[in-house]
């Protein structure tokens, strides 16, 4: 009996068993990282007329100049490029692109309410996603009006990327739990993944069309990002994804996911002291 009750005891004060009860206590408390989102956004537009609407106004400029002149230079029908650059822009600027760079804040950001109130340590990188999601809810209205204008339907194919919507959200959760501890300890990474960002940008294809790599596009898959963010970008381009996209999403995902449960379990306990 004694060696029973030790045993429950050491598994409660566990490194695996305090992470695990950390993710399912933030996930209880998902109204008050909703709520917390959208105060982040509200504080950082506050006293805007617009708000949010001004990166929505910033992203429909640049969707459009960019549609206009890589067209010309790629030689591509506009009707069949500006639908994709528009809601690739979209999908990587307020997706990817934000998720890795406040991902390497997460823990940072709150440090004053990670010192002064015991909340779970996922509060925090649910807070980040569902700020992020709003975001890009507010943005997607730019494909949507290009989709429109050029009279574009995915039709019923589109509801496939919803479960490419639910693996960004995993996804997305254990980028900010993973990079926040790393960033939470090493202040120098953040800086080295605004580069990474910058780079790999240009190598996704983000501004340019895949077809364009001819057959050299079976290599694509290689670039991590690059089945991830095809896997809902496009569904809603009217193109069903391969299961060899989806393979290569998922192989991806879980190892991500197994380097941040990892990372998080050994970190979890020295966030409070590192930021």
């Amino acid at each position: 009996m004694t060696f029973l009750l030790q045993k429950i005891y050491n598994t409660k004060n566990s490194r695996y068993y305090q992470a695990v009860l950390d993710i399912i206590e933030g996930l209880k408390l998902w109204r008050l990282a909703f709520s917390l989102g959208w105060f982040d956004i509200k504080l950082r537009y506050k006293g805007s007329v617009l708000g949010p609407v001004w990166i929505t106004a910033t992203s429909a400029a640049m969707i459009a100049t960019m549609g206009l002149i890589y067209s010309s230079l790629f030689k591509m029908d506009l009707h069949q490029y500006l639908p994709f650059v528009a809601l690739s822009t979209v999908l990587w600027q307020h997706g990817m692109a934000t998720t890795l760079s406040d991902g390497c804040q997460c823990f940072l950001q709150a440090d004053d309410t990670i010192h002064s109130i015991k909340l779970p340590f996922f509060l925090q990188a649910l807070r980040t996603i569902i700020r992020n999601g709003i975001i890009l809810s507010f943005n997607l209205v730019i494909p949507a009006i290009v989709f429109i204008y050029y009279n574009k339907n995915p039709g019923w194919i589109a509801l496939e990327t919803i479960p490419g919507l639910l693996l960004w959200l995993i996804d997305g959760l254990a980028i900010c739990l993973f990079l926040g501890c790393i960033c939470a300890r090493y202040r120098d990474i953040p800086q080295i993944i605004n580069s990474f960002i910058q780079i790999v940008f240009y190598i996704t294809p983000i501004i340019w069309l895949p077809s364009q790599l001819k057959h050299r596009i079976v290599y694509l898959v290689y670039n991590p990002l690059y089945p991830i963010i095809d896997v809902v970008r496009g569904p809603l381009l009217g193109e069903s994804v391969g299961l060899r996209i989806w393979m290569y999403a998922l192989g991806y995902s879980i190892i991500l996911w197994l380097f941040s449960g990892y990372v998080f379990i050994r970190a979890r306990g020295r966030i409070a002291f590192w930021i």
